[in-house]
């Protein structure tokens, strides 16, 4: 049983958001960082903020597409708005955004929920091939009970739809589970829901959706692993 502050007596699993929670959403960019040039930052956080765009826009219009055919949209949305960056790195960039580095906290992270009984794993937007991938590259197969991708509803989050995977997927109720994410709106999402929500705030945010707290904020995983 979990013992710590953030992890509240009784929780019975700790589920993460991938992209931008356990993956650096940035590596790819950076991994190509001298050839994409001085534009490099705000490129890649265009290229991010045009893949979730995507996402909220196809749920609301009852529509859905695969996450990687939207972060192949939204790379080519983000080369013609930044011309100066040469179109023959698309596929480099892609190839890299399959196996995106895990923060160096995660490993371990999970390792310790493990040793203390829970049991872990994944919520995200990405499609499956997505996550194969980026759970293989990283070698956290072994550290995680479920790995689950919308893709089976064909909603992305913040649809309750897409949560409810996690419920059918354990056999728990809401309550039972810690969901830690990067994404405020994703935290307000599983707030809503009925989840323990934890907001990871990496790069210190300020805060929003005052409606829908998260029941804790930390600057990383670490300490959901003391």
């Amino acid at each position: 049983m979990a013992s710590s502050s953030i992890i509240p007596a009784g929780t019975r699993a700790v589920i993460f958001d991938a992209y931008g929670t356990l993956f650096d959403v940035h590596a790819a960019v950076g991994r190509h960082m001298v050839q994409v040039g001085p534009d490099a930052a705000r490129f890649s956080d265009l290229w991010r903020a045009k893949q979730l765009e995507y996402s909220w826009v196809l749920s609301l219009a009852g529509r859905y597409e695969p996450f990687w055919s939207l972060t192949e949209k939204a790379l080519d949305h983000a080369l013609a708005r930044f011309p100066s960056i040469d179109p023959a790195l698309r596929r480099p960039l892609l190839e890299a955004y399959r196996r995106l580095d895990p923060y160096p906290e995660v490993r371990e992270t999970l390792s310790a929920l493990r040793a203390r009984g829970l049991r872990t794993g994944i919520l995200s937007n990405g499609d499956p091939g997505m996550l194969n991938d980026a759970v293989t590259s990283a070698g956290l197969a072994g550290d995680l009970d479920i790995v689950l991708s919308v893709d089976t509803v064909q909603v992305f989050k913040t649809s309750p739809r897409a949560y409810e995977l996690v419920l059918h997927a354990l056999s728990l109720h809401a309550s039972d589970i810690v969901f830690a994410s990067s994404n405020r709106w994703d935290v307000a999402g599983a707030a809503a829901f009925g989840f323990r929500a934890v907001w990871v705030n990496r790069f210190g945010m300020p805060d929003e959706y005052a409606d829908l707290p998260p029941e804790a904020v930390v600057a990383d995983l670490t300490v959901l692993g003391a």
